[in-house]
């Protein structure tokens, strides 16, 4: 799969895509059964960071917050990360068919259990700034996808984003709202049919709120940046794999 040149333009100038119904209903099914897997999995935890058979469980007290390299536990996860809907566009967008991969993440919000995501930029979770970080293509090179497992309306807590923001590059963001140096007015609530993904680029500022539906609202995150531009040692057994696009 390729994007067009209006989707690609789209992304640079934006700082992010979104792609609606990019997977059937009948792909998710088995996607839910593995977050339901990994859910029951946590429950024999402890609610702290786990690593556990390779994945790392993180809580927020006693709330599941995600799995962090979730694959490792249920692999048709990572094949999905593969999949030429989601490699194919990262690979594009990154301008190399060789990736590696940093995230295959499983995030979890379910009904009232008050998870929510400050306003950040990924660039702050790849270390932009540190010697553990290069922007080798001069345009962020990382390129993370989120796929919506299920529906997400306003209710549910979904992506809120601030469009355009990634013109001002790293911020290092506090993540208070009144840090921002933004019009709150210019942001954009992103209500995602399940099947349909977000491809976001490092600098664009985003968050979310806590679920308050009655259904669960879960997401599976795939990062994937350019060649030596990481440094950094992800947990998870198996993280920073190189994949390439040309062979999905």
């Amino acid at each position: 799969m390729r994007l067009s040149e209006a989707q690609a333009a789209e992304f640079f100038e934006r700082g992010y895509l979104v792609v609606e119904d990019l997977f059937a209903e009948v792909e998710l099914e088995p996607l839910r059964d593995c977050f339901t897997r990994l859910q029951s999995e946590s429950a024999g935890l402890a609610a702290t960071t786990s690593i556990h058979r390779g994945a790392r469980f993180v809580f927020e007290g006693p709330v599941l917050h995600r799995v962090v390299w979730a694959g490792a536990l249920e692999p048709q996860l990572l094949d999905l990360a593969e999949d030429p809907r989601l490699l194919g566009p990262a690979s594009q967008l990154l301008g190399s068919e060789q990736v590696e991969q940093l995230l295959n993440q499983c995030h979890f919000k379910m009904p009232g259990d008050g998870v929510a995501f400050a306003w950040h930029q990924d660039s702050q979770n790849r270390h932009y700034g540190t010697p553990l970080w290069t922007d080798v293509n001069g345009r962020g090179s990382f390129v993370q996808s989120i796929l919506a497992v299920d529906p997400t309306p306003a209710e549910s807590g979904p992506l809120v984003v601030y469009p355009y923001s990634c013109r001002a590059g790293h911020l290092g963001l506090s993540g208070a709202e009144e840090d921002l140096p933004f019009d709150p007015s210019e942001r954009e609530t992103l209500l995602l049919a399940a099947g349909s993904v977000v491809f976001f680029g490092p600098y664009t500022v985003h968050g979310s709120g806590p679920n308050q539906s009655q259904r669960p609202r879960r997401v599976l995150i795939n990062g994937y940046a350019a060649p030596g531009a990481n440094r950094f040692v992800y947990p998870g057994s198996g993280t920073g794999r190189t994949l390439h696009a040309g062979a999905s």
